[in-house]
């Protein structure tokens, strides 16, 4: 019998200014290298989302964030595992971005979301918001 994948929950931010939303590169080192996706990555033992939402962000665009609601939910199965993916509302606390830990990343609004090739649960979460099924 086949054991149930284990489950990673993962979260990220939606971060809007001016109609245009951050998105950024996975590194060609990670796993889904160099696809496209919100900025985030998973919930370690202990935290809640909204610290590593923090420590996420800081880790990857040396920037600080205040985190707001959730606004969506996906569960999407992988190969191996399953990740859940809770997408928040937040905002930058200042202007700077440091990135160090992407390949890129870009300002983009709705209309130029499919332009970039996105992570499958980051993509079901878009579509989700967008109304796309």
């Amino acid at each position: 019998m086949a054991s149930e994948p284990r489950t990673i929950r993962v979260v990220a931010a939606m971060l809007e200014q001016n109609g245009r939303y951050l998105i950024t590169q996975r590194r060609p080192s990670a796993v889904l290298p160099l696809l496209w996706e919100f900025p985030g990555g998973r919930v370690e033992p202990g935290e809640t989302d909204t610290q590593a939402l923090q420590r996420e962000v800081a880790h990857r665009l040396g920037a600080a964030i205040d985190v707001g609601k959730l606004i969506s939910f996906v569960s999407h199965p992988y190969e191996h595992y399953v990740v859940d993916l809770f997408l928040y509302e937040c905002r930058l606390v200042g202007e700077r971005l440091e990135p160090r830990n992407v390949s890129a990343y870009r300002w983009v609004s709705s209309a130029e979301f499919d332009q970039y090739a996105f992570t499958p649960a980051d993509e079901a979460s878009m579509n989700k918001l967008l109304g796309v099924t």
